[in-house]
């Protein structure tokens, strides 16, 4: 699917809390309810923070408001990659906090083809707290992130810090 249609997908009023962005990051497939998607913009200057954790790439400034972004191939212990023209920011809602989060591309917004499965006795290198849940979607495994722990305590502080200066 074009990145237009997705992004005009989310900005249309019919979105539910069935419904899923979803993206890649390796060759994995992962999503995040869609209505926790705010927008999604390109790879821009991020202006970095110092003595923050390695996944806090830094702040961007979108329309006079500064976000944090994470990139969560570094979160999710995954050898980063350079970035490139599929390589995306989706602005997300974290705690009531815009967050940005850099994947490698966007797939689809999908409408949830079942019951979220429970994902507690899966062993993973992504921290369980970060994933609400696994669909299966015609044997397609898609991990639903949680957004609301995007950003520690620690980094949150960071980012406030960041802003001051």
């Amino acid at each position: 699917m074009q990145l237009d249609a997705i992004k005009e997908k989310i900005n249309t009023g019919i979105n539910s809390s069935e419904q899923y962005v979803t993206f890649l990051i390796k060759n994995e497939t992962y999503g995040i309810e869609v209505l926790r998607v705010k927008e999604i913009v390109g790879i821009t200057s991020i202006r970095s923070i110092p003595n923050s954790a390695s996944y806090l790439k830094g702040v961007i400034n979108l329309r006079g408001k500064v976000v944090p972004v994470i990139d969560l191939r570094v979160k999710f212990n995954i050898p980063e990659k350079e970035y490139d023209t599929s390589t995306v920011i989706l602005i997300i809602e974290d705690r009531g906090n815009l967050v940005g989060i850099i994947v490698d591309a966007v797939s689809d917004v999908i409408d949830m083809p079942g019951e979220l499965q429970d994902i507690s006795e899966l062993h993973t290198s992504i921290n369980r707290e970060v994933i609400k849940g696994v669909l299966n979607m015609e044997s397609n495994l898609i991990m639903v992130l949680n957004p609301d722990i995007m950003l520690s305590t620690e980094d949150i502080q960071a980012v406030s810090e960041a802003e001051k200066e």
